[in-house]
């Protein structure tokens, strides 16, 4: 396909990201705390690190890693943390030991866990305390062999009453990882860090810098090998498409409510902001609506990414229509398909657009992206500098535009493959470098990008393909619906038929309201059988509503 998106890309912007100043992630980090030694660098219930206080740590536990225990180049480092300090100062702390982060979740069941370190070989762990309890069942099973255990408050310099309230919200049980061998506290790693020496570690572009899991949507979970050189392209793409955005706002602040351990947040909030010198506001517990925007009303931000889900509850919170939106400059919406209602409402309250993008963990994550200043039309917008996408039909052929296929990507920021899978990684690789994402979707005249839905995901009723996505838009239109999610069920007539799960904030509405509404707004074949309502729809971490789950019930 001609790139024909380049006439359509905001001006200044080039169609090729110019060669890296950086050749690693560490380099990367290490001229962020030579440059911005001053700025406040994450900021965490009431206690701030500038980039010299992350400097000073982050080098301690790399002498740990590496003088301590012993870790040598490209050996893997898991982290079980949530949004917390301790997350950027180990992250830090691996890149300049030279070794490789497996990010894990901290909600993991111990069946989750054990699959993720054992794939992955990690010898360490640091891991929250809180939840040291399910890596005690499964630890003798995996090839870990040194335990970093830290509590939430660790690094807070004045912990108060309501943190303690706050963290006993987060978690149910708290069980201190005294049974695990080889277990160490954070603050003793640090001490063990301070009497060493880090030796030089050579490091470069084809060095992994993550083994990042997918969430096994598509089978057995897989390390996704994203290299420095993946990451560090990605971070400068990031840059170049913000262009001028925060001029006048230097230096930047953040909302970083997504998961640092999660593909979006972690290169979005964390790397990209890093390397521009900016503040990260670290949201431990998003799930806390009130408490998040009682945290958040302390801060002029100027950043912010998150989910349709996360958007429409803070949308849904008193208090958030109050906050200061003054020099509110980018908000990138990911992860899933931003609703036009949710936008609509969120650029009416906030002033500020919801630029919607698009990527997978194995792009490291961003791939495709709206302009940050345009107007929310519901495509997933432009290639990235250096990007290129195509449309492919089921045999792997390019589709001319307009044409609904497969979206495939290629760009420097696509992964090097999944960690010792070669049939995995064949499987989604075509020739000359291109992703096959399992998303469907076109390209328009404009070179704009427009996702139909997930390849699995699709309904086949009468033989029409229906897309969950519209379906769901349409719904969420309706006063009192917060969210929904459209799953295909067995139908003795038509093969298939269209099933709604939706959660009301209006007990009133009846199903028959809903089908009322589609069948105003739907084609026959599009109309929904099946209306039910239920408390609460099954997310991933990020937010990201699961309509396997609702499938396989």
């Amino acid at each position: 396909m001609e790139k024909i998106w380049l006439k359509s890309y905001p001006p200044g912007v080039p169609a090729e990201v110019p060669e890296p100043e950086f050749r690693s992630l560490r380099d990367m980090v290490e001229a962020s705390f030579d440059r911005f030694p001053d700025r406040p660098s994450f900021d965490n219930m009431g206690t701030t690190l500038s980039y010299r206080d992350l400097d000073r740590l982050s080098m301690k536990f790399a002498c740990y890693l590496q003088q301590t225990l012993g870790l040598t180049r490209g050996e893997r480092v898991a982290i079980m943390l949530p949004n917390i300090l301790q997350y950027p100062v180990v992250l830090c702390g691996i890149f300049r030991a030279g070794l490789v982060t497996v990010n894990v979740n901290p909600q993991y069941t111990a069946r989750e866990l054990v699959h993720q370190l054992k794939d992955s070989g990690a010898k360490a762990i640091i891991i929250l305390e809180n939840f040291a309890h399910v890596l005690e069942e499964v630890i003798a099973d995996t090839s870990i062999e040194h335990v970093v255990c830290t509590g939430v408050g660790d690094l807070l310099k004045k912990p108060k009453g309501w943190i303690v309230n706050f963290i006993l919200r987060y978690v149910k049980k708290v069980i201190p990882a005294f049974n695990l061998p080889g277990v160490v506290s954070f603050h003793q790693a640090l001490k063990a860090g301070a009497a060493a020496k880090l030796q030089p570690v050579e490091l470069g572009y084809a060095d992994i810098a993550f083994l990042q899991y997918t969430g096994g949507t598509t089978g057995i979970s897989k390390g996704a090998m994203l290299s420095h050189r993946n990451m560090i392209f990605n971070v400068a793409q990031a840059n170049i498409w913000q262009g001028s955005a925060y001029k006048g706002v230097q230096p930047i602040t953040a909302i970083t409510a997504l998961p640092l351990y999660h593909i979006f947040s972690l290169q979005g909030n964390c790397l990209t902001m890093m390397e521009q010198g900016g503040l990260n506001v670290l949201i431990t517990n998003p799930r806390d609506f009130p408490g998040f925007v009682k945290e958040i009303s302390h801060y002029d931000f100027n950043y912010f990414t998150g989910v349709n889900t996360l958007f429409a509850a803070l949308l849904n919170t008193p208090g958030f229509s109050d906050l200061n939106f003054k020099n509110f400059r980018v908000c990138v919406g990911g992860g899933m398909a931003v609703q036009p209602a949710v936008a609509k409402e969120w650029a009416a309250v906030t002033g500020c657009e919801i630029s919607q993008g698009y990527g997978l963990t194995e792009t490291s994550p961003g791939a495709i992206i709206n302009a940050v200043d345009s107007k929310f039309t519901g495509t997933i917008g432009l290639p990235l500098p250096s990007t290129e996408v195509m449309i492919v039909d089921d045999d792997g052929q390019e589709l001319p535009v307009g044409e609904i296929g497969e979206i495939c990507i290629k760009g420097p920021q696509v992964m090097e493959g999944y960690w010792q899978r070669p049939e995995e990684t064949e499987k989604v690789m075509l020739p000359g470098g291109w992703l096959k994402t399992g998303d469907i979707g076109r390209v328009d005249l404009g070179g704009y990008t427009w996702i139909e839905d997930r390849k699995k995901d699709m309904i086949l009723v009468s033989g029409f393909n229906v897309y969950p996505n519209e379906i769901e838009n349409i719904v969420v239109e309706m006063d009192g619906i917060l969210e929904a999610a459209a799953i295909g069920i067995a139908d003795e007539h038509s093969g298939e038929a269209v099933k709604v799960f939706a959660v009301r904030t209006d007990k009133s509405i009846t199903e028959q309201d809903v089908l009322d509404y589609c069948r105003k707004n739907l084609t026959g074949y599009k109309r929904p059988k099946m209306v039910e309502f239920r408390d609460d729809l099954p997310k991933t971490n990020v937010g990201k509503i699961l309509r396997r789950a609702l499938r396989d019930e």
